[in-house]
């Protein structure tokens, strides 16, 4: 091999590894953004989550929501926010109603049964709701006390 076709290798590698460094920065580049939108992301997904939750504690609280829907709905949200919240135990109650009622159709599932069958689950959702009222509504408070005091999730 001459000198100069060694010399050709050399230049042409040094033009390969230079493209595939200016590649690999860009690559970079594209993770670096995707991630920071993703962290955005969950972040205004956190902060509506937090909205939401204040607003459906206030609507629980004035009795202006069914307790098992403001139940379930808080639940969701929490878990949402942060998957250990629904085990605090100035929480449980949002699961501990949905545990009781979880089995009772809802929207399309619940029109198709008999006016009989509907009426068996308004009598066991009514009873839980009962049963479980002042449990809820308590949470729902301590729920608006804790984002009063700062409450955020993880974030």
């Amino acid at each position: 091999m001459s000198l100069t076709s060694a010399l050709l290798l050399l230049l042409l590698a040094v033009v390969v590894i230079a493209g595939l460094a200016v590649y690999a920065y860009r690559l970079r580049q594209e993770v670096k953004r995707r991630d920071a939108f993703r962290v955005a992301e969950d972040q205004q997904a956190q902060l509506k989550s937090l909205e939401n939750l204040d607003w459906v504690t206030a609507a629980l609280v004035q009795e202006q929501v069914d307790v098992t829907e403001g139940a379930w709905r808080c639940k969701v949200l929490l878990e949402i926010i942060d998957p250990s919240l629904t085990e605090r135990a100035d929480f449980q109650a949002f699961a501990q109603l949905y545990e009781q009622t979880k089995h009772l159709k809802t929207h399309s599932a619940r029109q198709q049964l008999t006016p009989r069958e509907r009426m068996q689950e308004d009598r066991e959702r009514l009873e839980a709701e009962r049963q479980m009222r002042s449990d809820v509504l308590a949470a729902a408070q301590a729920v608006i006390a804790w984002r009063k005091k700062g409450g955020q999730g993880l974030h």
